[in-house]
């Protein structure tokens, strides 16, 4: 079987819209969050949240939605996932169609929690994920994030 899951971390792994069968996988190699990235309705046919929410729970798996569209992120979803990693101890598997959503919501709440950004570009990189596109915004929040720790 092709491995879905794509690590950013020891802790921190992404993949493209996981279904219920993915879910007996996670647990199996200790997640213990699932965060949903994709907002419900995006693909019909895809499994909604609810369906995931669901499946997880029914193994011990806690699960959370930050829904992100293509119109960008916001600092409420940034908060939110800072928060999830700030809080989860276990492994966290966030999701969204592509991955894509999930990694780039990662490097920013990373950034602002003072990762550098080399460092997120790498693990992203290594995961098969470009970030790119939104490299002047982990730039910034990475150096407010310094900036707030020298005062």
């Amino acid at each position: 079987m092709n491995d879905p899951f794509h690590s950013l971390s020891d802790n921190m792994l992404v993949a493209p819209q996981i279904g219920v069968s993915e879910i007996a996988a996670a647990k199996e190699i200790g997640v213990t969050l699932i965060i949903n990235n994709r907002p419900d309705g995006e693909e019909p046919s895809a499994p909604q949240g609810d369906e995931i929410e669901a499946a997880a729970k029914a193994v011990g798996i806690a699960y959370i939605s930050i829904p992100v569209t293509h119109a960008g992120f916001a600092q409420w979803q940034l908060s939110a996932m800072a928060d999830a990693l700030r809080a989860n101890e276990g492994k966290i598997l966030a999701y969204c169609r592509s991955g894509t959503r999930s990694t780039l919501l990662w490097a920013l709440a990373q950034a602002t929690r003072g990762m550098h950004p080399a460092e997120i570009a790498d693990r992203a990189a290594t995961a098969g994920y470009d970030v790119g596109s939104i490299s002047m915004m982990i730039d910034t929040l990475a150096a407010q994030a310094d900036a707030d720790t020298q005062v």
